[in-house]
């Protein structure tokens, strides 16, 4: 079985996919030896490590080194948050989208952020076609940013979701990602109400996987957190060591070495 359809599988359980957000090779590898079944990326985690910030400002040849290097090191599929696919020309993202296909990912999310939703079910549509006539399989999951950005008043957050979930399951989307969706019942009538697979992303306030696997969530993902406090710690040591000169600074609970360079052997 390919990559793509493993990821697929992963999707149809009872309990939800765990996805700890990678930002580099060397997270992937290190969340991938901690047992992980599948690895996804972060955006705002890759712009950050490459020195951009989120936001869909990370040139597209970037997108693709950080991949190929990814790639290098996992043996467990590899699903890219391609952000809007970096155009809202829906062939150019087909292109975008294909060149990472050719290094061997499983998946992708693609978001609708502030644009129309129509566009994102065009991006999916052309990315749908194109892995036909190549032959392969991706798996294609649509994030829609209704809950995240609050892209209509609250109370009507719920039925927009859903009404975004058809049209891009009519586009050919494999699952849905609704970040910062929380309530239960939202959760509970989203899930009844469409037949993608649905994604959620861990925020404070959301409930833990077990309680989400009952209300019928497949796939759990990190987000940018990890990276967000893996960067928080780095700051907090920096300016110790900085301020002190401390060499008891570096000795909080780091990788041993010997560890780190048994991954990459």
């Amino acid at each position: 079985m390919s990559k793509a359809g493993t990821f697929r599988q992963l999707h149809n359980q009872s309990t939800p996919l765990l996805l700890p957000n990678a930002w580099d090779a060397g997270s992937a590898r290190l969340i991938e030896a901690q047992g992980a079944s599948a690895i996804a990326t972060t955006s705002a985690g890759f712009a950050w490590a490459l020195g951009y910030p989120d936001g869909r400002m990370l040139p597209f040849d970037e997108v693709i080194g950080s991949v190929r290097r990814i790639v290098r090191v996992l043996e467990v599929p590899l699903s890219v948050d391609v952000e809007n696919g970096y155009s809202d020309d829906p062939k150019i993202v087909a292109a975008h989208v294909m060149q990472l296909v050719d290094l061997g990912i499983a998946g992708i999310n693609i978001e609708d952020g502030p644009d129309a939703a129509s566009l994102l079910a065009a991006k999916i549509e052309a990315i749908k076609e194109a892995v036909a006539k190549a032959g392969v399989d991706l798996f294609v999951n649509a994030r829609s940013d209704v809950f995240l950005a609050s892209l209509v008043e609250k109370a009507k957050q719920p039925q927009e979701a859903i009404a975004r979930g058809h049209l891009y399951a009519s586009a050919g989307a494999d699952g849905l990602f609704l970040p910062a969706l929380v309530q239960p019942s939202d959760i509970k009538a989203i899930v009844g109400a469409i037949r993608l697979p649905l994604n959620v992303m861990a925020l404070p306030g959301l409930a833990d996987a077990a309680t989400l696997g009952k209300l019928g969530v497949r796939r759990l993902s990190a987000g940018s957190g990890i990276a967000q406090a893996v960067l928080g710690r780095t700051k907090a040591m920096a300016a110790d060591f900085l301020a002190h000169g401390r060499s008891e600074t570096l000795d909080d609970q780091p990788l041993p070495y010997s560890e780190l360079q048994h991954l990459f052997a």
